[in-house]
């Protein structure tokens, strides 16, 4: 018997006994070392996708592991591989994915959401999903391959160039990603955010931040740009006056790349989109190449994802790590360790001490 980590209704979450299945044929048996928490879970935390979630639901998808056991006719795997898993599923007979857009397929699984996710000590899940790790690349870190796929995608959406002007607005984990990988595009990059804590992290990146409280962003960009505007924003905060921002500091052609999920339709200035020939892009998800570009960044350091790590927490704790994240600013990323029940702690780099 395992343990795993179970959504049951708003702001319930337990550790219960699970069973492992047996890997059926094309799936293979995991063994989930590291789960990082993101912004879905906490909106399934909050109980705001009940209507997609069905309870008791097991939770997460930024995860690095092992491979248990592999099911008949799997090839290419083997026990002990280190793996990462893109958690898409799809029918292959839509529209989008006839288009070739599988990964926005219009009956997507997105596993750990519409169905169990890794937040467990076993895990079995199609082979089509795993994606190879380096055997030198922590386990730790290779949790955060996820989201830096999010931001491989995101900045290939918004085909960021060398030496554009970019202003990422929101420096949560997935903001200062996106930060980062535009800058080793060749970017020049900004970053908004109110958090003095996230700030502080981003500048320790390399990273001009700035704190749209006290600062006029719209003249700071115009001065950075010789008042041309940014070539690129990223609205990433899910906030009302994030996307005033974003759309503020744009200038001619510019592309405003939306990544955060707003629950609530926001008006938007329109007269800019149309005075400036603005361009709007969405961005969900990734594809197979923006998780192997995410596994080279990580592996080689251009992403620094062990200074992300806030807290690791054992599978057991996982519960009050969640109530922990919804204060959101003094906390960049907690990772659930699903290897063992005892408490540690790990330093600013994400090494345990």
């Amino acid at each position: 018997m395992t343990l795993a980590v179970r959504y049951i209704s708003a702001r319930t979450l337990d550790t219960a006994p699970a069973e492992p299945s047996s890997p059926g044929p094309g799936e293979v048996e995991l063994a989930p070392a590291f789960v990082g928490i993101c912004g879905t879970d906490l909106h399934i935390f909050h109980g705001d996708m009940d209507a997609r979630v069905a309870a008791p639901a097991v939770l997460g998808h930024e995860m690095s592991g092992r491979v248990v056991r592999v099911g008949p006719g799997v090839e290419g795997w083997q026990p002990g591989d280190a793996v990462t898993v893109m958690p898409l599923r799809w029918d292959d007979t839509c529209p989008a994915c006839r288009a070739g857009h599988q990964h926005i397929c219009q009956h997507l699984d997105f596993i750990g959401i519409d169905s169990p996710g890794a937040m467990q000590q076993r895990w079995t899940v199609p082979a089509s999903t795993l994606i190879r790790l380096p055997d030198t690349l922590p386990l730790d870190r290779a949790a955060l391959v996820e989201p830096t796929a999010v931001a491989v995608h995101d900045v290939g959406r918004a085909e960021v160039t060398e030496g554009e002007k970019v202003v990422v607005v929101g420096g949560g984990p997935v903001g200062v990603l996106i930060a980062l990988v535009a800058r080793a595009t060749g970017a020049d990059v900004r970053v908004v955010e109110l958090s003095a804590h996230r700030r502080l992290l981003a500048e320790e990146l390399g990273l001009t931040a700035w704190n749209p409280a006290d600062d006029d962003v719209p003249a700071l960009v115009g001065e950075w740009t010789g008042q041309a505007g940014a070539d690129v924003a990223f609205e990433v905060s899910g906030a009302a006056g994030g996307v005033d921002t974003a759309v503020d500091v744009l200038g001619v052609r510019g592309r405003l790349c939306l990544v955060a999920i707003h629950p609530r339709p926001r008006e938007i200035n329109l007269h800019r989109f149309f005075w400036r020939e603005l361009t709007l892009i969405g961005a969900r998800l990734y594809e197979r190449g923006d998780f192997e570009k995410a596994v080279a960044l990580v592996a080689d350091g251009t992403i620094p994802a062990g200074r992300l790590i806030s807290k690791v927490v054992p599978l057991t704790e996982a519960p009050a790590a969640f109530e922990a994240l919804e204060g959101g600013g003094d906390v960049m990323k907690i990772l659930v360790d699903c290897t063992t029940g005892t408490d540690h702690t790990h330093d600013a780099q994400g090494v345990a001490v």
